[in-house]
C-alpha cells in the first residue's frame, strides 16, 4: 500500500471489506457490547475526495505527548506519511488480518492505543473492543477471545500471579508442574508432549480467554524473563517489543514464533539504527516523527536489541560506577512479584536505595509482617543476581497506591521517576543516611 493518507486507506478498506469493519465499544461492562457491522455513514455534504486531495503526505496527523517519565511531556509531531509508513512496516510483521479482534484498553492519548488498536483497526480493518477501564481486561478477554493482544508488563504479571494462585490446590499444582516441564523443553528446543497440551494448557487457555491468540506483545518496560517463560508456556506466543511516540508507535520487535527472552528484538522494516560507543541508539526511517529522544539500547551479536533504560535515568554513584535503574528494578520485581513499582535511588550517592509498592491486588495492606517478610527475601534473591554495586542496601515500603494515570506513575504504569523523589524527599534522605 502506498503512502497515501489515511483517509484513503479507510476508504479502500471499506470498499473492499464493508462487513468487516466493526467498532465493539464496551459502555458499562465487557459483555455490554454496541457492534457495528456496517459501513460508516459518510454526514450529507462530506467530499471525501475533495479532502484527500486537500491532506499532504507531511500535514499534521495528529500530536502525542510524551509520559513525562524525565521531564515535562513533550508533544510530538506525528504526520500522515509517519503513521503510515509505520502501519505498512508493522501490520505484515504482527500479521494483522482484516476480522482479527483486538482489546483497546489504554488511553487513546497514548500512541500505543493509538497505533496498535484505533490507526490499525482503520488499516487493516481489525474488530476492536474498546474498555473504559483497565481493570475490566480479564473479563474482557473471556468475552473477546481476541486473536491479537498487547499489554504492558504488569497486565501479564497480574496474569501469572493469578494463574499462580488458583484458589483450587491441585489445579495449581498440576499447571505448576506442566508449565516447569513445558519452560525445560522449549529452552532445550524440544515440543510439549500432546496430552500437557490437551489436558492443561489448552483448557487453562480457554479459561483465560487467550486460546485463540497468534501474536501477544508486551512493551512499555522491561518484563522480567520467568514471567515471558511462564507465558510461552502456556502456549500464548508473548513476544517483547520497545516503540515511542517518536517512531509513531513500535520501534522493534521480536519476530512472532521466536522467543528471545530479555531482548526486544530487531528494528522494524523501514528503520535504519546505529548503535554508538555509549550504547545510545539512533533511529532514522520515514516513521521517525518530527521529535526525537534517546534510548540506551545493547544489541547481541544477531543483531537483536536488548533494553537498558533511558540514557537521561543512567545513575552514576560517588564510586563512578554508572547503573541503569531499570535492571535492577525489573530484578525486584522478578525475585518478588507482590512489587508493584519500585524506584531506585543512587545518583550521587554512596550506594543503592529503593522505594517499593506492593500491588494491591495481592497484598490489600502493604504493612503486613508477612508483606514485609516477602519484600526482605526478594531484595536478597534479587540482590544475589546484581554486581557489588547494583545491589541495594536499604529500601522502604511505601504504604500508598500509584494508580495508573496519577502524578507519579503514567497510564502506561511507567514511573514518574522525578515526581516521586520530590513527593518522597524525606524518605530518601533518611534512606541515604543509614
Amino acid at each position: 500500500m502506498s503512502h497515501s493518507t489515511l483517509v484513503e486507506a479507510f476508504r479502500r478498506t471499506v470498499a473492499a471489506r464493508p462487513t468487516e469493519v466493526a467498532l465493539r465499544v464496551a459502555i458499562s461492562k465487557p459483555r455490554h457490547l454496541i457492534v457495528i457491522d456496517d459501513p460508516p455513514t459518510v454526514p450529507a455534504g462530506t467530499d471525501l475526495d475533495l479532502d484527500t486531495a486537500t491532506v499532504a503526505a507531511e500535514d499534521l496527523l495528529t500530536l502525542v505527548y510524551t509520559s513525562g517519565t524525565t521531564g515535562r511531556p513533550k508533544g510530538v509531531e506525528i504526520t500522515h506519511a509517519n503513521l503510515v509508513a509505520m502501519l505498512e512496516a508493522t501490520a505484515p510483521l504482527v500479521g494483522v488480518r482484516p476480522g482479527d479482534r483486538a482489546i483497546s484498553f489504554l488511553p487513546a492519548a497514548h500512541i500505543a492505543d493509538r497505533w496498535g488498536s484505533h490507526y490499525m483497526n482503520t488499516w487493516c480493518g481489525t474488530e476492536l473492543t474498546t474498555l473504559d477501564d483497565h481493570r475490566k481486561i480479564l473479563a474482557a478477554l473471556v468475552e473477546v477471545r481476541p486473536t491479537l493482544f498487547g499489554g504492558v508488563p504488569q497486565v501479564w504479571q497480574r496474569l501469572v500471579a493469578g494463574i499462580r494462585h488458583f484458589p483450587d490446590e491441585t489445579v495449581r499444582a498440576a499447571v505448576g508442574q506442566a508449565v516447569q516441564a513445558a519452560v525445560g523443553l522449549r529452552r532445550a528446543g524440544r515440543p510439549v508432549p500432546p496430552e500437557l497440551e490437551e489436558r492443561v494448557f489448552g483448557p487453562l487457555r480457554a479459561r483465560l480467554g487467550l486460546d485463540q491468540v497468534r501474536v501477544a506483545i508486551t512493551a512499555a518496560a522491561p518484563t522480567p524473563p520467568a514471567i515471558i517463560d511462564y507465558v510461552n508456556a502456556l502456549g500464548v506466543p508473548l513476544v517483547e517489543g520497545w516503540g515511542m511516540s517518536e517512531v509513531s508507535g513500535l520501534g522493534a520487535m521480536v519476530p512472532p514464533g521466536q522467543v528471545r527472552t530479555g531482548s526486544i528484538g530487531l528494528p522494524v522494516p523501514g528503520l535504519e539504527t546505529r548503535l554508538l560507543d555509549d550504547g545510545e541508539l539512533l533511529v532514522r526511517g520515514p516513521m521517525v516523527t518530527r521529535g526525537y529522544r534517546e534510548g540506551t539500547p545493547a544489541v547481541d551479536e544477531d543483531g537483536y536489541l536488548r533494553l537498558i533504560d533511558r540514557k537521561k535515568e543512567l545513575l552514576i554513584t560517588n564510586g563512578g560506577k554508572n547503573i541503569a535503574p531499570a535492571g535492577v528494578e525489573l530484578a525486584l520485581r522478578t525475585a518478588c512479584p507482590i512489587i508493584a513499582h519500585a524506584v531506585i535511588i543512587g545518583d550521587a550517592r554512596d550506594y543503592l536505595t529503593a522505594l517499593i509498592v506492593i500491588d494491591p491486588e495481592f497484598a490489600p495492606d502493604p504493612l503486613d509482617p508477612v508483606v514485609g517478610r516477602m519484600v526482605a527475601a526478594g531484595v536478597a534473591a534479587a540482590n544475589a543476581t546484581l554486581s557489588r554495586p547494583e545491589q541495594i542496601k536499604a529500601y522502604e515500603i511505601v504504604p500508598d497506591q500509584w494508580p495508573p494515570g496519577g502524578d507519579l506513575v503514567t497510564p502506561t504504569m511507567k514511573v514518574r521517576r522525578h515526581a516521586v523523589l520530590e513527593r518522597y524527599a524525606a524518605q530518601v534522605e533518611d534512606l541515604c543516611s543509614r
